[in-house]
C-alpha cells in the first residue's frame, strides 16, 4: 500500500500537449517530463470498451514511445470517471458472422497485446474502476499494474457469461499469474475480484488511494526504467497448491476437477467453460504460444454459437431496461426522491426488501403485529449481512451503519413522512385491504406497493383513497439473491408513481420489468401451467425425482417439484385457486398438489413435502409416503425426459405468448427477461421468446396441436401464435 505524498504533477499532465490525440477513439499521449501518459476516453460513451478502431492508435503510441529516447517508459489511464476499460464491444462482436472472423479478431488482440508485453520501456496500468474482460487482458500484459483501493475498482474475466472465453490471451497470462485454481475460479465464473483481494492473490501489485494513482504510476515507470525494484505483494502459495500446480500431474487433477464442477453445474448446456479449459489446458501441454492460437480458433467458434448469441441478447435487454422508465411511449413524469420507506411485516419476504432496502441506504420502519416477528425479521437481515462480512464484501462498521436503519414498529408510528409503503402481508384480498387503509389514513401520500403474487393490483386498489399511488412491486425469493422486480400497473396507477418505483427499484440493485395487471401478472402467470403439467404427470404416475431431473436437464436450475418444496405448499395451494378462477379449467391445479396441500404439508420449512428433509434442512430424498395422495398412488412408471419437457415448458411458452398478446407485458423483450431473472428460464435459450423463434413456431404449433388432441384444453395455440407462424414472423428480428 503506497502512501506517497500528492504533488501537483497530475495537473501538468492533463494540462501538457498532447503527443498522439486521436479523437475518433480518444486515445491521446502526452508527455509527462520522460514519462508517457496513455489516456483512453472513449467518444459518446460513458465506459470505455476494446473494439478494432483502436488498435491502430494503440500500436502508434507503442511505436513512438520505443523509438524516442527521451521517453523512459509509460502509463496507461482512463479518463472515465470511475472506469478503466470494461471489456470489449459486444455490439461488435453480433456482428461477427464467421467463425473464421472472430478467431482473427482474436489474433489481431494477441499481436497487440505481445507488443505491450514485449515492449522494452516499462508500461504501468493505472486501474481506477471496473477492469473487464478485454480491459484486465490490457492489464495483465503490462509489465506493472497498481489498482486504487476503492468500491468501484473491480478486476474480472466475465467472458463465460456472454457464452465465451477471454480472448486476448487471458487464459495464459492469468493462470501463470496468479496461479491455476485461483485463475480457474475466476474465468470460469466471471466473477468481480475486488481492488484488495487482486493485490492478496498477485494480480496488481500495489494498491493506492484514488487520489495518487497517477503520480505513483509515474513514480513507479522511473523506478523500473531505472532497474529499481519497486514494491510487489508476492504471491503466496500453500504446500499443496505448490504439489497441484507446479507439476503435470497435479495440474492435471486440478482440471479434470474443475470440469466435473462444471458439468455438474450446467449440465454441458454452456460451451464456453468447457472450451475455457480445454484452452488452457493446451496452453500448459504445449506451451503459452501454442495456447493462444488455440485461444483465437475456439474463441472463434464460440462468437457465432447460438449459445453466445442468446445470452448476448440477454445483455442487451438487460442494458435497454436500465433506460426503460416504465412508461408508454410519449408519457413523462419526474421521479420523487426515495430516502425512508416502510414494510408491512417482517416475515421472509419483509425481512428481504428490509435487507435490499438498508442495503441500498434507504431507512426502513418494519411493520408487524409482534416484538417477537420483528425480532426474526431483523436476526433474518443480520444474517445477510453476516454472509457479507464473512467473504469480506463489507467492513464489521459498515454492517452495524446498515442495520442502524432499520426502525421497528408495532404500530404505525414513523409512518407519516415515508416516500413508499410495501406491504408483504398474507395472500388474503381482506387482510391487504385492511392495511391499505391504515396505511393511506396515516401516509396519505405513500406509494403502496404490494408484494402480492398473485392477487390483481385493482382488486387491491379498489379499497384505496388514492388508486393512483397503488401498484404492485413483486419481488422473488429469496430477496437478496433473485435479481428480477415486477412492477405491476393498473390504469389508475399514475406516471409518477410508476417512474418512482422503477427508479427505487433499480436502486435496489433489481432488473426491473413493468407489467399490467392481472391474476398472476406475468412471471407467476406463465410458471402456473408449467408447475399444473408436472403436478399432472405425478397423477399419473410419474416419479417425483425423473420429473424434476427432466427440467434440469432441460436447463431450469431446480426442477418444478423441488420449486413447489422451496416456495412453499401452503403458497402454491393459494395462488392455484386464484389463477384457475381467472383463466378457467386450463389452469386447474393437478389433484396430487391439492391432497399433499390439504393433508398439511408445507415443503421445506416444515421439512415434510414431495421430498424429505433432515434436521438441517438438507434435502435427504424423495418421500416416498407422498405418493398415497397422488391418483396413481404408490405405482410408479417411468416417463421418458422429452416428454416431460414438452409436456411442462410448451404450456410455459404459450402462456407467455398469451401475456403479450393480452398485452400483460408490453414486448418479447420484458417477457424472456422476466423469465429468466424471476423464474429461471434457462439463460442459453435466450427466454422464451427468443426459444419460440428458434423452436420455429410452425413446429411449435405443431407439437401444441398434437398435445391439445391428448389433453384437451390445455395446450390449445395461443392466437397470436397461430397468426404469427401463418405470416412468417418472428418475436425477435
Amino acid at each position: 500500500m503506497s502512501t506517497e505524498p500528492r504533488t501537483d504533477t497530475d495537473a501538468r499532465a492533463r494540462t501538457a500537449t498532447p503527443v498522439i490525440d486521436d479523437r475518433a477513439t480518444g486515445i491521446s499521449l502526452k508527455l509527462q517530463e520522460s514519462v508517457a501518459i496513455i489516456a483512453y476516453d472513449q467518444p459518446q460513451s460513458p465506459v470505455n470498451t476494446l473494439n478494432s478502431r483502436i488498435g491502430p492508435v494503440f500500436e502508434q503510441c507503442f511505436a513512438r514511445i520505443e523509438r524516442d529516447d527521451t521517453i523512459t517508459g509509460a502509463v496507461l489511464v482512463s479518463a472515465k470517471i470511475d472506469s478503466w476499460i470494461a471489456g470489449a464491444d459486444i455490439e461488435e462482436l453480433t456482428h461477427i458472422r464467421t467463425a473464421q472472423e472472430g478467431e482473427t479478431l482474436s489474433r489481431n488482440g494477441h499481436v497487440l497485446l505481445d507488443r505491450l508485453a514485449a515492449m522494452r520501456k516499462p508500461v504501468v496500468a493505472a486501474i481506477h474502476g471496473a477492469a473487464l474482460g478485454g480491459g484486465l487482458e490490457v492489464a495483465l500484459a503490462c509489465r506493472y499494474r497498481i489498482a486504487t483501493d476503492h468500491a468501484k475498482t473491480v478486476l474480472a474475466l466475465p467472458e463465460v457469461q456472454l457464452g465465451l472465453i477471454p480472448g486476448a490471451g487471458g487464459t495464459q497470462r492469468l493462470p501463470r499469474l496468479v496461479g491455476l485454481q485461483a485463475a480457474l475460479d475466476m474465468i470460469l465464473t466471471g466473477k468481480n475480484i475486488r481492488a484488495k483481494k487482486a493485490w492478496q492473490m498477485g494480480l496488481v501489485h500495489e494498491l493506492v488511494h484514488p487520489a495518487i494513482l497517477r503520480e505513483v504510476a509515474i513514480a513507479r515507470v522511473r523506478d523500473l526504467a531505472a532497474g529499481r525494484t519497486p514494491p510487489v505483494k508476492a504471491r503466496v502459495q500453500s504446500t499443496t497448491d505448490m504439489l497441484l500446480e507446479d507439476n503435470a500431474i497435479g495440474r492435471k487433477l486440478v482440471l479434470r476437477k474443475a470440469r466435473e464442477s462444471v458439468m455438474q453445474k450446467t449440465q454441458g448446456k454452456y460451451p464456453a467453460p468447457l472450451a475455457a479449459l480445454d484452452v488452457i489446458q493446451h496452453g500448459y501441454a504445449e506451451g503459452a504460444e501454442a495456447g493462444q492460437r488455440e485461444e483465437a480458433r475456439r474463441f472463434g467458434e464460440l462468437t457465432v454459437s447460438l449459445v453466445c448469441r442468446q445470452l448476448a441478447s440477454l445483455f442487451f435487454a438487460t442494458t435497454a431496461l436500465k433506460k426503460d422508465n416504465g412508461l408508454p411511449e410519449g408519457v413523462t413524469a419526474t421521479p420523487r426522491p426515495v430516502t425512508k420507506i416502510a414494510v408491512l411485516g417482517a416475515g421472509f419476504m419483509g425481512a428481504g426488501i428490509t435487507g435490499v432496502a438498508v442495503q441500498a441506504g434507504t431507512q426502513v420502519r418494519l411493520k408487524d403485529a409482534s416484538l417477537d416477528r420483528l425480532a426474526t425479521g431483523w436476526k433474518s437481515v443480520r444474517d445477510v449481512l453476516r454472509e457479507r462480512l464473512k467473504k469480506r464484501q463489507i467492513t464489521r462498521l459498515q454492517m452495524d451503519e446498515t442495520l442502524s436503519l432499520i426502525g421497528g414498529t408495532t404500530d404505525y408510528r414513523g409512518f407519516g413522512n415515508v416516500d413508499i409503503v410495501i406491504e408483504a402481508v398474507f395472500e388474503d384480498l381482506a387482510v391487504k385491504h385492511q392495511v391499505l387503509h391504515e396505511v393511506q389514513a396515516v401516509a396519505p401520500n405513500a406509494i403502496f406497493a404490494s408484494n402480492t403474487s398473485t392477487i390483481p393490483i385493482r382488486d387491491i386498489a379498489g379499497a384505496a383513497a388514492r388508486p393512483d399511488l397503488v401498484l404492485g412491486m413483486h419481488f422473488f425469493s429469496p430477496v437478496h439473491k433473485m435479481p428480477l422486480l415486477e412492477i405491476i400497473v393498473t390504469p389508475a396507477t399514475s406516471p409518477a408513481t410508476i417512474v418512482t418505483a422503477v427508479q427505487y427499484g433499480r436502486k435496489l440493485g433489481k432488473t426491473v420489468i413493468v407489467v399490467q395487471d392481472g391474476a398472476g401478472f406475468y412471471v407467476n402467470r406463465i410458471l402456473a401451467p408449467y408447475l399444473n403439467e408436472a403436478g399432472r404427470l405425478l397423477d399419473e404416475g410419474a416419479k417425483i425425482d425423473e420429473v424434476d431431473a427432466a427440467l434440469t436437464a432441460f436447463g431450469f436450475p431446480v426442477g418444478p417439484i423441488t420449486l413447489l418444496d422451496e416456495v412453499g405448499l401452503d403458497i402454491a395451494g393459494k395462488s392455484g385457486p386464484i389463477m384457475a378462477a381467472a383463466f378457467g379449467d386450463r389452469m386447474l391445479p393437478s389433484e396430487s398438489l391439492r391432497r399433499v396441500v390439504e393433508s398439511g404439508r408445507v415443503g421445506r420449512k416444515s421439512k415434510q413435502g414431495f421430498y424429505r428433509y433432515d434436521e438441517s434442512g438438507k434435502r435427504v430424498g424423495v418421500d416416498e409416503t407422498v405418493y398415497a395422495f397422488t391418483p396413481a398412488g404408490a405405482t410408479r412408471q417411468s416417463v421418458a425426459a422429452e416428454e416431460i419437457q414438452r409436456r411442462c415448458v410448451l404450456p410455459m411458452l404459450n402462456e407467455a405468448v398469451r401475456c403479450l398478446q393480452h398485452g400483460i407485458i408490453r414486448n418479447a423483450r420484458d417477457g424472456d427477461i422476466g423469465a429468466v431473472f424471476g423464474i429461471g428460464f434457462p439463460p442459453f435459450l435466450g427466454g422464451p421468446f427468443r426459444y419460440l423463434d428458434t423452436l420455429g413456431l410452425p413446429t411449435v404449433i405443431e407439437q401444441l396441436d398434437a398435445l391439445n388432441a391428448r389433453y384437451p384444453g390445455r395446450y390449445e395455440p395461443a392466437a397470436l401464435l397461430r397468426e404469427m407462424a401463418a405470416t412468417g414472423r418472428r418475436f425477435h428480428p
